[in-house]
């Protein structure tokens, strides 16, 4: 009997992998190791502690965007033939660069399922938990206080302004009209009246539901809760900067479940600290997992005129469901490479 094919398991927080490849490790054909400590490559340090851990492995399993492979990292892997992701995107993982050092990449597929995804559900809890103070009044009952400084802010009649009109800030449109009554603005580089009321339509909205910003300025301007849907590339690195944060209502809300590096962290932070919005909700960061020193884990947001922050570890995708069938997709994937079979989900 041949040796078992060495796998590794990375970023799995909940250990919920292991479970889907049990068949494959009861039979002998893979000999399975889990790291749930994401090192981050960007560190010369962890980069070089990242490889030394890898080195001995054929197959790497990896949840999407938490461990980074770029071309020097998986050139010093020359064990490593099958790199597993979660999705059929992965800006973590240089393909290209994997298919010249002959590594396959392959995803999985989302099980659409009725109602609202993952991320738009995450979206509007931290909108809701941050308009109600949901965290921040869970704190103050559970260590004796009562009522904070300040009340709810009610959404019925406001302004919700997305940036970004695809699939999840469409999502999170028709949820504002018919569950809570608000208007819609929206901006993006590309899109203009005639999309947006298409969009409405498909989303069985009257046309003229969701009105374009006439400028990306106008749409900080005017919303009195912007949320960020937008695909971050070189391109659109930074597109909420200190020009947008400084051109929003000190009534404002901003909500980011899309990417960390699309808004400035430092302009943001200094915005937050100086009180100049109401607040901002964040489930994405620059670099994650947060260092345990981060201003954003550090700061007594909501204090001394500091706005008030609501926080999440990069949940928007989170739910057992999703990521358990991702998990046994991936394990389907193993296999058919074990079998010499084509691999679903190739992404080079």
């Amino acid at each position: 009997m041949s040796k078992p094919v060495k796998v590794a398991i990375l970023d799995d927080y909940q250990n919920l992998a292991p479970a889907k490849f049990e068949s494959l490790v009861s039979s002998g054909r893979v000999e399975l190791t889990s790291f749930t400590e994401t090192l981050d490559t960007r560190d010369p340090k962890d980069r070089t502690a990242l490889i030394e851990r890898l080195q001995p492995f054929e197959v790497i399993s990896t949840m999407r965007e938490r461990t980074v492979f770029t071309e020097d990292v998986l050139k010093a892997l020359p064990n490593l033939k099958l790199l597993l992701t979660t999705g059929l995107r992965n800006a973590s993982i240089d393909s290209v660069a994997a298919a010249k050092h002959g590594i396959i990449v392959a995803g999985t597929e989302s099980r659409s399922k009725a109602g609202p995804d993952a991320t738009t559900q995450h979206t509007w809890a931290l909108i809701l938990g941050l308009a109600r103070h949901i965290a921040r009044d869970d704190l103050a009952v559970k260590s004796g206080a009562w009522q904070g400084p300040t009340l709810a802010l009610g959404l019925p009649g406001l302004t919700l302004g997305l940036l970004g009109l695809g699939k999840l800030g469409a999502a999170t449109a028709r949820i504002a009209v018919l569950a809570f009554n608000l208007k819609v603005i929206a901006w993006s580089s590309s899109l203009t009246q005639e999309k947006a009321d298409e969009t409405a339509k498909s989303l069985g909205l009257p046309v003229g539901s969701i009105r374009v910003a006439s400028s990306k300025l106008d749409l900080f301007r005017t919303a009195d809760i912007v949320s960020v849907h937008y695909v971050l590339s070189e391109r659109s690195r930074g597109i909420v900067g200190k020009e947008e944060l400084a051109a929003l209502k000190p009534s404002a809300l901003l909500i980011n479940t899309s990417r960390g590096p699309l808004i400035d962290e430092a302009a943001l932070l200094e915005t937050l600290k100086a009180g100049r919005i109401r607040g901002a909700a964040l489930d994405v960061f620059n670099k994650e997992p947060l260092p345990v020193d981060s201003e954003w884990r550090t700061t007594r947001w909501g204090e001394d005129g500091r706005s008030e922050v609501l926080l999440s570890p990069h949940m928007g995708y989170g739910e057992a469901d999703n990521i358990s069938s991702w998990y046994a997709q991936t394990a389907a994937n193993l296999e058919h490479w074990l079998d010499g079979k084509a691999v679903p989900n190739r992404l080079n």
